[in-house]
């Protein structure tokens, strides 16, 4: 069983590649009874509905890959070594404390996630059933991309609460509407980032670039512009397509928001071919 989908376009594939990590609620029976999380939880710290949002890729020549699982299971947006170990006993030798590694330990409300810390042997078992799998889909994707065309642009979907803290804490803030996260603008050509700020500020969106999000695994593992893999990370606001009371979508907004969201891998497909730092 596949524990994510991919969906290639009809016709011949264009550049650009769009991966939604997060969005996946599913909780596979191998490791059910290791999680304590209720499904309002799951929900919760899901980027619920992302895929949805970019559930038209295809059509526009663009590959889709999102994942089915729940973060709870595997975050697909951390290496395989970023490790709580508090949450891993005898777990990788470069350990990362912290609680929400690529196996959480708790959630974003501070409730537990793990009914009891993971064998090493259960740890890998997550990572062969999960994470490998995936990104080793991705990395082909990406290598097949740039075989075909020379370079690869990879929009990694994700969605972010309308109020939270800056990552190193502070007071409660509104955040953009839009945050691409480049780490620093050091992943993807610059042409790549403006078609991408310009597309959403012409919508009347605001955008705010690496605040608080710089990008993730993904934006740092394969966002090469030299050897032509663009990388950017997509935060997008849930109060645009959300009501956060109770996590089901507003109709409206999403549907908006899909056809920008879609216009956008368009006009990526579009580009000349992108050129690291211009």
């Amino acid at each position: 069983m596949s524990f994510f989908e991919l969906v290639r376009p009809k016709g011949e594939p264009g550049p650009v590649i769009v991966e939604v990590p997060h969005a996946g609620l599913a909780i596979p029976e191998v490791v059910a009874d290791e999680l304590l999380a209720p499904k309002d939880a799951i929900m919760r710290d899901a980027d619920l509905w992302v895929d949805e949002l970019f559930a038209e890729a295809p059509d526009v020549g663009a590959t889709l890959l999102a994942a089915k699982v729940s973060r709870y299971v595997v975050d697909l947006n951390r290496s395989a070594t970023d490790v709580d170990p508090l949450a891993v006993l005898r777990g990788p030798h470069h350990p990362r404390p912290g609680g929400r590694g690529v196996i959480w330990r708790i959630a974003t409300d501070g409730a537990p996630v793990l009914r009891r810390p993971l064998s090493a042997e259960r740890y890998a078992r997550r990572i062969e059933l999960f994470h490998a799998p995936y990104h080793a889909q991705l990395q082909r994707l990406l290598d097949e991309t740039v075989a075909r065309h020379g370079y690869a642009i990879l929009v990694a979907g994700h969605s972010m609460p309308s109020m939270g803290r800056d990552v190193r804490g502070g007071p409660i803030l509104t955040r953009a509407d839009i945050v691409p996260g480049t780490l620093g603008g050091s992943s993807a050509a610059g042409s790549v980032i403006e078609v991408i700020d310009g597309h959403f500020r012409a919508a009347g969106l605001s955008v705010a670039h690496d605040t608080p999000y710089r990008g993730g695994y993904s934006t740092a593992q394969y966002g090469r512009p030299a050897a032509g893999v663009h990388a950017v990370q997509l935060e997008i606001n849930r109060a645009l397509y959300v009501d956060e009371r109770d996590s089901r979508p507003r109709e409206e907004g999403l549907t908006a928001l899909r056809r920008l969201l879609t216009d956008l891998l368009r006009q990526l497909g579009e580009l000349p071919p992108p050129v690291a730092g211009r």
